[in-house]
């Protein structure tokens, strides 16, 4: 009688089972709405609250606060939900209540209100926590019998993780900026309900795989790995009391998570909402600090009580782990400014604004850049449905509808950035005495329809550009308003947003709607203005560009050692700051740099990424011990967790740094940092070799 397994394995869909690509497509749809909504937040918590498409106005610190609590509870939660899944539920049951969950979290922040978006991010979280872990167990479980092709899979499971940001960050992010906030969180939840109706409806296709509770929780490497090993180096022989963790290891374990969660807790809720749950100071440092700093003591001797009970090789190879995950702070917390402070810096320091052979030559790579992906998708959806209708045939109707929905939206994209006309409008302006203004120039401040201008008022006429897909000619008049917070760029008021921005300055008691009068006085050739989430896709896109290259190299003679890796990933990261910090340098209030900085900073971000990224969870499997690899597990994500709360943290300072010392500064601390992290994780080299015993 067959296995289900093997009757998975009789589907082939490019010479893997069927049930690979049905998650393939849920996992690529979760990724599209959990990076969608990424691309968004810190835009839209700190997006001026009078202008074009209004946000909330936070302060980059309160929104790098809440980001970054966020993003570090997404990598603490799928702890709690592998051990839900292992004890109740199920991979598959796991992986579709994380979904639900995480469909309402989308639902509730395309709502807009404070309330909403705070329970929107934290059903995200405990949804995440369900998901993420069990979906890869799935694979893990169908591959049980056939290792060699496991690499494969994952190969291209991973694609589909990359698909899914590198489409989810393009359309809501598209949508967020060109019509509404909302709309961008709501698409994020729409394809997430979608993803979750598509994988439910493909259960039959895995029959007990992933249905029923294991004893022990698979996620991607064998948990018993090193195990024997142990044994015959531990000098008791006693399997069952190996290195049991005793009660003050538990207490250490409780306490140091208590403070944690604390923290992430009350650092954007003191920011945000004034109130701190550690009201004290100690050696002249905040309670908060100075809390986190005694739990830090405290894991520390938790770490160092399980390693010293170990055999002097197992110990070794443990502590060589424990300095690679060190390094792995500084990495994400320099490489995760791409969800904060990039985001603010293509927004209101790059010149995102191309014109004539510029803009056309920009559309044509834009079309391709997309197009030939979703197709190449889209082949991949046919062949699902060739081999598997007879068997889940409403999984591959929902699966049609996504692929119909995108299309639609994609060819809506494209086709509003190929008929977006470029005009020239003229306003009023009246001369503002600025004390603050070192350069001695007369500035001017646009006239609003609520502006109240002195009889001595110098008024002058001043002309701006605005891109629209719409049809005006010369002589008309219309309404036009600030589209970022530097009041560099217009746009375009039709009735219901102009009725929208009236209502909104009047709700917030502003004393001025920032609305201005112009008239089109030049209709010029095209021009389209960059969205500020398109360069977000970079990252994707370069990996599916060099994760091949990358791929033959650590699989050649010529594969470096871990901590050259390490070493690589962090300093070639750093050079991509430091073009951004050379790219910035000198720049003044009003002047923006050339968006050629940031696509080849995102280049060599990903690079470095590719260069690092491999090597870490990897390395938990062939450096630790069995019995040590959930406790690891957690250390290696707790050091995701801290770099990228750091990161949200230290990318929220932005504004601040920049005006204290400059834009310039800001980046050259991510470039010094990671970069002398890489020098010293390169020295240590010799030494990682021999606390790793032969471990490559």
């Amino acid at each position: 009688m067959n296995t289900d397994v093997e009757n998975l394995f009789k589907d082939k869909v490019m010479g893997h089972p069927a049930g690979l690509f049905v998650l393939f497509f849920t996992e690529m749809w979760e990724r599209f709405s959990f990076y969608g909504m990424r691309v968004l937040l810190v835009n839209f918590l700190t997006m001026a609250a009078i202008g074009y498409n209004p946000g909330w106005e936070w302060t980059a610190t309160n929104a790098g606060a809440l980001f970054g609590t966020y993003a570090g509870l997404l990598y603490l939660t799928p702890i709690l939900g592998g051990i839900i899944a292992d004890k109740l539920t199920g991979y598959r049951g796991a992986v579709l209540i994380g979904a639900i969950i995480m469909t309402l979290g989308h639902a509730s922040m395309a709502l807009e209100t404070e309330a909403s978006l705070y329970i929107g991010l934290g059903l995200l979280v405990i949804g995440t926590g369900f998901f993420k872990p069990n979906i890869t167990s799935i694979i893990s479980e169908m591959y049980k019998k056939n290792p060699e092709k496991k690499d494969g899979a994952y190969t291209i499971f991973y694609m589909g993780v990359n698909a899914g940001a590198f489409f989810g960050m393009m359309l809501c992010g598209y949508l967020a900026e060109r019509v509404g906030w909302s709309y961008g969180f709501g698409l994020a939840g729409v394809f997430m309900l979608l993803g979750t109706l598509q994988f439910w409806l493909s259960k039959n296709l895995f029959g007990q795989i992933g249905s029923k509770p294991s004893k022990k929780h698979e996620v991607e490497i064998a948990q018993g790995l090193n195990e024997t090993e142990e044994e015959e180096e531990d000098l008791t022989g006693d399997k069952e009391k190996l290195n049991p963790f005793t009660m003050l290891d538990k207490v250490l374990i409780v306490i140091t998570s208590a403070i944690g969660l604390g923290y992430l807790i009350n650092d954007p809720l003191s920011k945000i909402g004034d109130i701190n749950l550690f009201p004290y100071e100690a050696f002249g440092l905040p309670g908060q600090i100075v809390t986190v700093l005694i739990g830090l003591l405290l894991f520390l001797i938790l770490v160092i009580r399980r390693i010293s009970r170990y055999s002097k090789v197992v110990r070794d190879r443990m502590i060589a782990f424990v300095i690679f995950a060190f390094f792995t702070v500084f990495f994400w917390m320099s490489f995760e400014q791409g969800a904060s402070s990039l985001i603010l810096f293509a927004r209101d320091n790059v010149d995102r604004v191309l014109s004539g052979n510029a803009a056309i030559a920009f559309n044509i790579v834009n079309l391709l850049l997309t197009v030939i992906p979703l197709a190449i998708i889209t082949w991949v959806l046919y062949l699902l449905w060739k081999r598997t209708y007879s068997k889940i045939p409403g999984s591959n109707i929902v699966l049609v509808i996504c692929f119909l929905f995108m299309w639609g939206l994609v060819g809506w994209m494209l086709n509003r950035d190929m008929s977006t006309t470029a005009y020239t409008v003229s306003y009023q302006a009246v001369a503002v005495d600025d004390a603050e203004n070192e350069t001695g120039e007369t500035t001017y401040k646009p006239v609003t329809l609520d502006s109240e201008l002195s009889d001595d008022a110098q008024v002058v006429d001043l002309t701006t550009t605005i891109a629209e897909p719409l049809t005006f000619a010369v002589g008309d008049e219309l309404f036009i308003i600030n589209k970022d917070n530097e009041g560099a760029n217009y746009g375009y008021l039709d009735e219901e947003r102009l009725a929208g921005a009236k209502a909104n300055a009047s709700e917030l008691g502003s004393e001025s709607n920032g609305i201005i009068r112009a008239q089109v006085t030049e209709i010029k050739s095209n021009e389209i203005e960059i969205t500020v989430s398109w360069f977000s896709i970079l990252n994707s896109f370069f990996i599916i560009a060099f994760a091949s290259f990358f791929s033959k190299w650590f699989e050649s003679k010529y594969n470096p050692s871990a901590a050259a890796k390490y070493a690589l990933g962090l300093i070639i990261m750093a050079l991509g700051f430091g073009l951004l910090a050379y790219g910035s340098y000198g720049v003044t209030e009003g002047v923006k740099v050339s968006m050629i900085w940031l696509v080849f900073a995102y280049l060599f971000h990903t690079l470095g990424e590719l260069c690092l990224s491999p090597v870490g969870l990897s390395y938990v499997s062939k450096l630790v011990p069995g019995r040590m690899i959930a406790l690891m597990f957690g250390m290696w994500y707790l050091a995701i967790a801290i770099g990228n709360k750091l990161a949200a943290v230290f990318g929220g300072e932005i504004e601040n740094i920049t005006e204290a010392y400059s834009l310039s500064t800001f980046f050259l601390i991510f470039t010094i940092v990671p970069a002398a992290a890489g020098i010293l994780v390169f020295a240590l080299n010799p030494v990682l070799k021999r606390l790793m015993h032969g471990v490559r």
